[in-house]
């Protein structure tokens, strides 16, 4: 019975306890659904950004030459702001030195004024106030009167306009001391403006230097790299063959303008710079990791800006950025022969445009996979590479 009485009393006091608790909030339907899309959205916003920064990284990381490309053309960018810039600069020398020949001459004449002024002063001194009527009153008749009368008049006009371009010469004087600072202060503008230049392009120089030094000293930089450029030589060889078949169509239509080929210069090709080759045909050795790649053209190391010249007559087929090469140029020369020129600063010439034996087709440059300005020569027979030195004429 006690026991009996005491677990009824618990039931009572767990109940009381129960019936005294408030009742529990429920959150309305709506706003948890609000809720979730809300976490929804952010989660989404994560994974696109994680998404995109992973994607970021793998493009930087799986495309050496891409970023080399990239610079390049910053790089060029600059260049051309830096020729410009110093285009302006030169012309506001020249503007400077024509002032300051404006000004020799206005003093020069400004002071021969003055010393004719300093001379009419002193005669009309010693003559008195009374000079030209004492002139006058000397006539010995009508006539002489009137011829000294008029020599007055003739004098009076000719110190009137000596005086007057003595004013205008000195207002000329201040004007053109006006616009000489003025353009003083335009040069040193264009002058600041050049160190800005050259800095940023130092920036981007050296941007690109820490990508080829990577290539240099890292070897799996280099295969990736390497791997890149074979790709790039894949894509160029497409388009040899595109140039070809296109050839061939239009030929059963019409003849092609783009030259007799060059089986009968073998030997005696013009040259497509003046420098030095610095790299050679054929099977290369890698002087730090010990591998081997195939380079099928050689590379003139010349000044930057020196004259890329087209090696023989024939029709421009390629004139544009080519990952790896920079910028490149291909003629063709007819009869399946096509010459390359790469690493280029500046292409002189367009597609379609024919071109001559010994004509200057570009500028010699630091574009692609390359430290040095350097021009990367090749020349193809039915997209096979030949041996330039074979082709080319011998240096004296």
């Amino acid at each position: 019975m006690r026991v009996a009485a005491l677990a009824l009393a618990a039931v009572v006091t767990v109940s009381a306890s129960v019936l005294a608790a408030p009742p529990e909030r429920k959150e309305p339907l709506s706003e948890k659904i609000k809720k979730e899309r809300q976490s929804l959205e952010k989660l989404k916003g994560e994974i696109k950004e994680k998404k995109r920064k992973t994607e970021e990284a793998q493009r930087k990381e799986a495309s050496v030459l891409q970023q080399i490309e990239e610079a390049d053309h910053r790089i060029k960018l600059r260049r051309e702001d830096l020729a410009a810039v110093n285009a302006k600069l030169r012309e506001k020398d020249r503007e400077i030195a024509r002032t300051n020949s404006s000004l020799q001459r206005l003093r020069e004449r400004i002071t021969q004024r003055q010393d004719s002024i300093r001379s009419r002063l002193r005669v009309m001194y010693k003559e008195g106030p009374n000079g030209q009527l004492k002139l006058l009153l000397a006539s010995s008749g009508y006539n002489d009167l009137l011829a000294r009368s008029a020599s007055l008049r003739w004098i009076s006009r000719r110190e009137y306009q000596l005086v007057e371009g003595h004013r205008v010469d000195h207002a000329r004087l201040e004007t053109t001391e006006a616009h000489l600072l003025q353009v003083r202060g335009e040069l040193q503008g264009y002058q600041r403006e050049i160190t800005t230049t050259l800095a940023a392009l130092r920036e981007e120089r050296t941007k690109k230097d820490g990508l080829l030094s990577r290539v240099r000293s890292e070897k799996v930089f280099y295969e990736r790299s390497v791997g890149e450029l074979e790709k790039s030589a894949l894509r160029i060889e497409g388009l040899l063959r595109g140039f070809q078949e296109r050839r061939r169509a239009a030929a059963s239509v019409r003849a092609q303008p783009a030259g007799d080929g060059l089986a009968r210069f073998k030997g005696r090709l013009n040259w497509p710079s003046d420098g030095d080759v610095v790299a050679l045909f054929g099977r290369q050795k890698h002087p730090k990791f010990n591998t081997y790649v195939q380079r099928k053209g050689i590379e003139i190391r010349a000044a930057q800006g020196s004259v890329i010249r087209s090696v023989a007559e024939g029709v421009v087929a390629f004139a544009d950025w080519m990952r790896g090469y920079g910028l490149l140029m291909i003629v063709d020369h007819g009869e399946g022969f096509f010459s390359l020129y790469a690493h280029a600063s500046k292409l002189l010439v367009n597609v379609g445009a024919t071109v001559r034996a010994n004509q200057p087709i570009g500028e010699i440059g630091d574009t692609g996979l390359t430290g040095e300005n350097t021009l990367y020569f090749e020349l193809r027979q039915r997209g096979a590479a030949l041996d330039p030195l074979a082709w080319l004429a011998r240096r004296r």
